[in-house]
């Protein structure tokens, strides 16, 4: 085999992880089906299905009406008759429609039946921006789910994540929205998919989501902790390797998971640090990173050598695409936050 046949066969795409990642779980549990606006003969909008109901059948992978409230209805009523939903909502926004169901049934449904009915369903809402998409295509809405209690809320950052969080949300008992960064879906890193397989299937894997493992970080430092999940994390490195060059050390977290959220890996890396800068690119005004916030603050005040600050999107209806740019944090803006950090002990 030739050097160039090797890298090749293993390097994967993010969006190949997650395709294998549902054809995995399909194959092993009859009781996988996958189903949502053009996920079936098109492969969906951006071809994360694709291949799926060649492979299993227009009963395991099937297109709905526009209708995203029927789409979660329909998986509650099949969950409660022992099958496993994945379904699609296409684009963030275009979720809205079904927090009715969301919230009222699927969300509560265990609690509501003291843990005697579980909906082991799976919303897959492709999320965020950086792809040049207009209103209802680039929203980041994952404050609404982490919000209501009853639903987890993952969101994976990388090829790895992306294959192995879905096949555990898959596995869940208990529902999960699963955020998937539109702008990582063509992105490839050097991961080889029968190696992800095997880490998850033999139950061994430390990267599954619990108590211990949520969040993990991404790069050591010493000097600055930056906080981050999604597709900010790529934005996150990209500045800690650039303030590098000015001598400060910036550790980057990447929390995975935002429910369950690990409290754990959080405080030990601010309390190495002493400083925090949280990013996300949803409005800051009542996010998930004043939360994260709130959480620094009341857990590791004693440690902080600077007040904990934000980049986040602005608060405002997601712009037209020439104005992006200018809304998402980026490299820039994080750096100059962190000049705004107190560097003098």
């Amino acid at each position: 085999m030739s050097a160039t046949t090797a890298t090749k066969s293993t390097t994967t795409s993010f969006a190949s992880a997650l395709n294998t990642a549902m054809s995995d779980a399909m194959e092993n549990d009859p009781s996988v089906v996958v189903f949502g606006e053009d996920v079936g003969t098109l492969g969906g909008v951006f071809r994360i299905t694709d291949g799926l109901t060649k492979r299993f059948g227009e009963n395991r992978c099937f297109d709905t009406p526009l209708a995203e409230s029927g789409i979660a209805g329909t998986a509650v009523g099949m969950a409660i008759n022992g099958m496993r939903p994945v379904i699609e909502m296409q684009f963030d926004a275009f979720a809205y429609p079904s927090l009715e169901q969301i919230f009222s049934h699927i969300a509560k449904m265990a609690n509501r039946t003291r843990g005697n009915v579980r909906l082991p369903i799976v919303i897959r809402i492709p999320y965020g921006g950086g792809v040049g998409g207009v209103e209802h295509h680039c929203d980041s809405s994952e404050a609404y789910y982490a919000h209501t209690p009853g639903l987890k809320v993952f969101t994976p950052a990388t090829v790895a994540d992306a294959y192995l969080m879905l096949r555990e949300a898959i596995d869940s008992e208990d529902p999960v929205v699963f955020f998937e960064p539109k702008k990582l879906y063509w992105s490839k890193e050097a991961e080889d998919l029968s190696e992800l397989r095997a880490e998850y299937e033999s139950g061994t894997s430390s990267r599954r989501i619990g108590a211990e493992a949520n969040a993990q970080i991404v790069r050591e430092g010493t000097d600055v902790s930056i906080i981050s999940y999604g597709p900010s994390v790529s934005t996150a490195l990209k500045a800690a390797e650039a303030t590098a060059e000015d001598g400060i050390s910036a550790e980057v977290l990447d929390l995975r998971s935002i429910v369950p959220f690990d409290d754990a890996a959080l405080q030990a890396t601010v309390e190495k640090t002493g400083r925090a800068v949280v990013v996300a690119e949803a409005q800051g005004f009542a996010s998930v990173a004043s939360e994260i916030t709130a959480r620094i603050q009341e857990r590791c005040f004693h440690s902080l050598s600077s007040p904990v600050l934000r980049v986040t999107g602005f608060d405002i209806p997601y712009p037209a695409p020439k104005l992006e740019e200018h809304h998402l944090p980026d490299v820039d803006r994080i750096l100059d936050t962190l000049d705004e950090l107190q560097w003098e002990d």
